[in-house]
């Protein structure tokens, strides 16, 4: 994941900004949760990208990863629509707590933009709800030229995505955060329809660590910078996610990228072995066994 690369990270402040007080009431509306229900992955699971991850002779990469991490974050539903035999395929490989989480086609966010694209949205759903119980949020990721501009496409697909359906939205443009009133009505058109509003942790794009939440869940997309900071900002993400649970938070879903992926693996692993005990969790830490294997670049 490229979006958001800087040459130079360390000059980055990655300090996390404080949480947003909206999200602070919408949290205090629900029951405090003891344990959440937490889900951490990678964007992939080919062994291009995940060199090093995959014990020599691995034959089935879904297979072993899926016993790894219980979620992947599928980019792969951006490119291409798969047929719904393709997602049985998928769902039959995986262990019965494992969840997908989608992302919605580029030709319904990029190439349409949104607007006419009811039936290929029908015929992403039709395919994608043979995941039955493995499917998790689906997530629509706009494009960094869809600006404010077009509110009422965005209002109009919120409006007509199938209730019962979770879904999260990522939008890019920076005329979605540095104009307050643009920003309060389009997480309160979230907030009023259960649309999680994705959170972005990239080194350039500073301005998507709202630390808005619009629903109860997290779904924050995180991107590594392949420097030593990278473990810190997770650091912080552990504690930050320890006071959203304190609040009330029930649902976290966090995916790691990294601008080179093969060292997602590690930053997820690290991750995970901090958040399990603050948050009262037992989460799998991935590759454990075989960590010696793999080393930083």
């Amino acid at each position: 994941m490229k979006f958001g690369k800087v040459a130079q990270p360390e000059l980055v402040n990655f300090t996390l900004p404080e949480t947003h007080p909206k999200t602070i009431e919408l949290l205090n509306c629900f029951e405090e949760t003891a344990t959440p229900n937490v889900f951490v992955g990678c964007a992939k699971w080919n062994k291009a990208d995940l060199k090093g991850f995959y014990p020599r002779g691995t034959k089935d990469e879904l297979d072993y990863y899926s016993r790894q991490f219980n979620s992947i974050e599928l980019n792969a539903t951006f490119y291409r629509q798969f047929t719904a035999e393709q997602f049985e395929k998928w769902k039959a490989k995986t262990p019965k707590d494992f969840k997908f989480f989608p992302k919605l086609g580029q030709e319904i966010s990029h190439w349409k933009r949104l607007q006419g694209v009811q039936d290929a949205v029908n015929i992403y759903l039709d395919s994608a709800a043979h995941l039955q119980e493995k499917l998790g949020t689906i997530f629509l990721q706009l494009h960094a030229n869809f600006g404010n501009k077009n509110f009422d496409r965005l209002q109009n697909f919120v409006l007509s995505w199938p209730k019962g359906i979770p879904l999260a939205i990522e939008v890019r443009h920076p005329d979605w955060f540095e104009d307050t009133v643009v920003f309060n009505e389009f997480t309160q058109l979230f907030e009023e329809h259960n649309i999680a509003n994705i959170i972005v942790d990239t080194a350039g794009r500073r301005d998507m660590m709202h630390m808005r939440l619009t629903n109860n869940e997290a779904f924050v997309r995180y991107v590594g910078a392949n420097h030593s900071s990278d473990y810190t900002r997770l650091d912080e993400w552990v504690a930050r996610l320890k006071e959203w649970n304190d609040l009330g938070l029930k649902n976290i879903h966090f995916f790691i990228h990294q601008n080179l992926e093969v060292e997602s693996p590690l930053l997820a692993g690290y991750f995970i072995k901090k958040l399990n005990p603050a948050l009262g969790i037992n989460l799998k830490i991935p590759n454990e066994e075989n960590s010696q294997q793999m080393t930083l670049l």
